[in-house]
């Protein structure tokens, strides 16, 4: 149940981030807002301010069309039953009313595409807050790299991988473990394990690590690697630690994480777009929704340091998805309005809504198929999550 409410809750603060960068952009630029929803429709319930007395206010239940709604009323503010998402429904985003000025047909070229872009910015705006919040509290890092350790503290070798078929995992050692010590070696180091586990590659090796509160203790045997030669137990490791940052070197901080994890996350789409198109399928990385719900249970029994800099790379995640020029998404709608730029006159809004419909179904067919690869790989966590609910 814990793993669904931090899901929900990051979700709820990406989403909302995202179209309020619609909402505002769209306000400022003068375009009417009819809604403003967190969740995808059918509507549950929504609120409205009246235009000239934002003191009085109207309850809209249910699913009736708010464009024939009071004209003394202005945008809606609501709750939809499928909580999965958001959106914002500005006046003529369909190409109606494009005579009414504040119509967003009537716009310039200029003002809809930052509308457009504006919950792309929003996003890439709030992981870059959320990682320099992280660099002034103290943010884990792999550190093993950093020449500068005065601001590093709680230095630890933490288990990333268990690799298969090799030593710890036979010795039942866990992602997340962190490395107490190795033979004679207490807290050690990256290198100066490694060089250990190398020069004892014949001998078996008391191994004790922590994981949560408990402390194991396992006798393994080091394997030698055939491409390096060297000794190793079978697991991929890091040194890491909490760094902190006075606070405006956190944001600088912040400015080059956010541009390092951007350029990673691009590369990262373009790999998965290019082994789509190849007929390679979706890679085992790629989760949906039960996958990311399951991540984040698990990053947030981390503490809730570690919850910011997953909902930050989530934040950025969404923004370049969004930007993807596919029918449907924020970067579909873009290339619409740079094709009819091009052309001198808008696209067919019948031939868009097409093509946009289309692109939807694809992508809710995507969605499916990752989240039944999801229940699969998680099916022991999701029916222990039901048997919690029974």
């Amino acid at each position: 149940m814990a793993s669904l409410l931090y899901f929900l809750a990051v979700l709820a603060i990406l989403v909302v981030s995202h179209e309020f960068g619609h909402f505002i952009f769209a306000k400022k630029t003068g375009m009417g807002v009819h809604e403003f929803g967190f969740g995808f429709p059918p509507r549950f319930l929504g609120i409205q301010f009246k235009k000239n007395n934002k003191k009085q206010w109207r309850l809209v239940w249910g699913n009736r069309d708010l464009n024939e709604s009071d004209e003394e009323y202005g945008t809606v503010y609501s709750l939809n039953w499928l909580p999965l998402g958001g959106f914002v429904k500005i006046k003529g985003e369909n190409g109606e009313e494009a005579s009414d000025p504040d119509s967003f047909a009537a716009k310039k070229f200029w003002q809809k595409s930052l509308v457009l872009c504006a919950g792309v910015l929003m996003n890439i705006l709030l992981a870059f807050v959320l990682l320099t919040a992280g660099y002034v509290i103290g943010l884990p890092q792999n550190v093993d790299s950093m020449t500068d350790v005065s601001r590093v503290s709680d230095r630890r070798i933490e288990i990333l991988q268990i690799l298969p078929r090799k030593p710890a995992e036979a010795a039942g050692i866990q992602a997340g473990d962190v490395i107490l010590q190795v033979g004679d070696l207490q807290n050690p180091r990256l290198k100066q394990m490694q060089e250990y586990i190398d020069a004892h590659k014949n001998e078996q090796l008391l191994v004790r690590v922590k994981r949560n509160d408990q402390i194991i203790e396992k006798k393994i045997q080091p394997v030698v690697y055939n491409d390096t030669g060297k000794g190793g137990i079978g697991v991929a490791i890091a040194e890491v630690g909490t760094v902190r940052y006075p606070f405006f070197s956190a944001i600088w901080q912040g400015v080059k994480t956010t541009i390092f994890y951007l350029k990673e996350i691009i590369v990262a789409f373009y790999l998965l777009l290019k082994g789509l198109f190849a007929g390679n399928g979706v890679g085992e990385a790629v989760s949906g929704p039960v996958g990311v719900a399951v991540m984040t249970g698990r990053v947030a029994k981390l503490g809730w340091i570690y919850l910011i800099q997953f909902a930050a790379m989530l934040s950025l995640n969404l923004a370049v998805f969004n930007i993807l020029p596919i029918p449907a998404l924020d970067g579909g709608r873009q290339l619409f309005l740079i094709i009819a730029k091009l052309r001198g006159k808008p696209v067919s809004q019948k031939l868009e809504q097409i093509f946009h419909t289309i692109g939807f179904a694809l992508l809710m067919l995507l969605v499916l198929v990752v989240t039944v690869r999801d229940i699969a790989n998680f099916r022991a966590v999701i029916w222990s999550f039901i048997k919690h609910l029974l």
